[in-house]
């Protein structure tokens, strides 16, 4: 249930982050969803593929600091309010929204979308109590 998003983090320069896909692809790694976040002086490329254990060691191995965090894939009915209704539900058990970010394929009537959490064992519990469907990483490297 619970998605590992791999968290690389590069120095704002051009052409780093050409180099962190040029190696996940000479490692047979296909990129299924991912976020760049960036401040004046670094940036956090997050990530989620299918075999993390590989990724994370040929980025280490080619001189990326590279950490790993667990996430939740959540399909939202597509449609006006489909996200907010996944919202209400997280407010009303005071769960926060750290950050998230879009998959790039919807999963039949619904898009995913990847969630990082301040609680993300609550986040499941209120997502279930509300019959909102969460996707596991198998599923979301599938789609």
């Amino acid at each position: 249930m619970k998605v590992e998003q791999i968290s690389v983090f590069l120095e704002n320069k051009s052409g780093r982050l050409a180099e962190v896909t040029e190696v996940l692809a000479a490692a047979g790694i296909n990129l299924r969803a991912l976020s760049l976040a960036d401040t004046a002086d670094f940036g956090i490329l997050r990530l989620i593929v299918k075999d993390t254990g590989k990724a994370k060691s040929v980025l280490k191995e080619n001189g990326f600091t590279v950490g790993g965090t667990e996430v939740l894939a959540v399909e939202v009915p597509d449609r006006p309010g489909g996200m907010a209704g996944v919202l209400s539900a997280l407010g009303q058990k005071d769960i926060n929204v750290e950050y998230m970010y879009a998959f790039v394929q919807k999963s039949g009537e619904h898009a995913v979308i990847i969630f990082r959490f301040d609680d993300l064992d609550g986040a499941i519990a209120a997502l279930k109590q509300n019959n909102v469907r969460i996707l596991s990483g198998e599923e979301v490297c599938a789609l």
